[in-house]
């Protein structure tokens, strides 16, 4: 249960969200998404309040503006990786061609550095590859705010500062705001901010 949470997060942000198990991390980056709904309060992203959304509003929101990288990838092994980063157009609310989808995916994978994988299986690729598909995926309609949990969870060392990078590199490039949920130092290391929960509260930022 989160209590007392005031968040705010300016365009174009890094914000590192910290914290140990069971603080409420996930379950505000989940809120934040859409993927939750506050059991009261008011939840703003943008100058949309999100809480008033309808379902379908939520979902629209959170395919346009919102991107969002799991730790787990949550990528489909039977698709083509080019196939997974062009999902998000499958829920839009504007139909677009199958040329334009591969367009705007190959642009998209170029930017994360993964240009000629485009007809690859995610489950041929290393695990920073399948992240970087997944950030690739994220990226697709140009959010204002990409959230992420815990994405160097399942990297090593090397791998996961790689990613950082990226990160860093995409906010300062393109303004977009970040929110990365995790227990790591280096990712607070990257960040322009860090708030810490503990026990659902923000303890200090």
């Amino acid at each position: 249960m989160l209590r007392g949470v005031d968040l705010r997060i300016p365009p174009g942000e890094f914000l590192a969200i910290m914290g140990p198990s069971g603080s409420g991390k996930s379950t505000l980056l989940h809120l934040i998404a859409g993927l939750d709904r506050p059991d009261s309060g008011t939840l703003t992203v943008g100058a949309q309040d999100v809480s008033a959304l309808s379902d379908r509003g939520m979902a629209e929101l959170r395919n346009e503006s919102i991107g969002i990288v799991f730790q787990a990838f949550h990528l489909l092994d039977h698709l083509t990786v080019v196939e997974n980063v062009a999902l998000p157009a499958f829920f839009g609310r504007q139909a677009t061609s199958t040329a334009a989808r591969h367009q705007r995916a190959t642009e998209v994978l170029d930017r994360v550095g993964l240009g000629g994988l485009e007809d690859s299986h995610p489950d041929r690729l290393s695990g920073g590859q399948r992240q970087r598909v997944a950030i690739a995926r994220s990226l697709y309609h140009r959010p204002a705010l990409l959230l992420a949990d815990e994405p160097t969870g399942n990297l090593d060392t090397v791998t996961g500062i790689e990613v950082l990078d990226l990160f860093r590199q995409l906010n300062e490039e393109d303004g977009t705001a970040f929110v990365i949920v995790t227990h790591e130092q280096r990712v607070c290391d990257h960040a322009d901010r860090t708030v810490h929960l503990q026990d659902g509260t923000v303890r200090a930022s």
